[in-house]
């Protein structure tokens, strides 16, 4: 069928009375079709997140809807059975509020049970667990092997007396300073008891050494250290370690369930990472009383 201009426009026509009339888009009642406008819960105006059991509701509103539907026995109200439901006045009298809710057509029947609830979370759950893994593609795998062999040949012994994390000392190459030396050498408790948090948060994740290498790769190809000439090469290199570092995590999911939001946790801790190096620098800046920081030490601290 060869389409032509004007049946093209005879096809986008308006339709004619001959055809009846178009029907409205049905829309729930009190919703307001500007969407980019500000809308208020019809049930105590605090602002709304949405459709909620087929009424325009807040999330407080929206909890307590299901908690109070799914209670063997509903409240009372205990005075005249006219209370002020208003976002301040809203848990004042939980039968008035469950009232209200009905009156602006939030409906009981559309409430799962809590069984209903836990079968559809449950289901939720299976299919996500049967969702295929990311695999670590085989370029991927070959830059591991690299950091492993790296980090074997030169800090393998300092990863190990990391992991038990037994004592309170700093290494230093062969050299081994406790927490009162680097308070007898002008660094601030508050500084040095951060340090050893954050420490302490690394080792409660108990990273296998692939993770351990691969976010130290983050932390290292860093685009915005002083100095740093070929920054866009060194930020495709972070992005690369940052994207192995997550699709080693993946991999390792059905393994390790519980570290599903691992990934998201070392970023964090990355950022902390960030703090404490800037924290560093000022320290650094105050022991020496240096009023900006000199080159070496620039290069050093970065």
């Amino acid at each position: 069928m060869q389409l032509t201009l004007d049946s093209v426009a005879c096809m986008l026509r308006a339709p004619s009375e001959e055809q009846g009339p178009v029907a409205a888009p049905l829309i729930p009642e009190g919703m307001d079709s500007r969407e980019d406008e500000p809308r208020s819960c019809v049930v105590c105006g605090d602002r709304a997140t949405g459709y909620n059991f087929h009424a325009l509701t807040c999330e407080g509103c929206k909890g307590f809807f299901r908690r109070t539907v799914n209670k063997s026995t509903g409240p009372t109200c205990p005075f005249t059975g006219s209370c002020e439901v208003s976002r301040a006045q809203r848990r004042r009298c939980p039968a008035c509020r469950l009232q209200k809710c009905l009156d602006v057509g939030m409906r009981k029947d559309m409430v799962l049970s809590p069984e209903a609830l836990a079968l559809r979370r449950a289901k939720q759950a299976l299919r996500r667990a049967q969702q295929p893994l990311m695999k670590v593609r085989k370029e991927q795998n070959e830059l591991v092997q690299t950091l492993l062999e790296a980090h074997t040949r030169y800090v393998a012994t300092m990863f190990d007396q990391f992991v038990q994390f037994k004592t309170q000392n700093f290494l230093c190459g062969p050299l081994c300073y406790t927490v009162e030396d680097a308070l007898h050498a002008g660094f601030q408790k508050e500084f040095i008891e951060w340090i050893f948090h954050f420490h302490g948060t690394l080792r409660q994740l108990r990273l296998q050494e692939p993770e351990y290498v691969l976010m130290a790769a983050v932390a290292l190809f860093s685009p915005d250290r002083p100095g740093v000439t070929q920054r866009e090469e060194v930020e495709q290199l972070q992005e690369k370690m940052a994207l192995t570092l997550d699709s080693y995590i993946k991999e390792q999911r059905q393994q390790r369930p519980q570290k599903r939001f691992l990934y998201a946790k070392l970023l964090g801790l990355l950022t902390e990472l960030r703090s404490i190096n800037n924290q560093y620098w000022y320290q650094i800046q105050r022991i020496q009383g240096l009023p900006a920081m000199v080159p070496l030490l620039q290069e050093i601290c970065s």
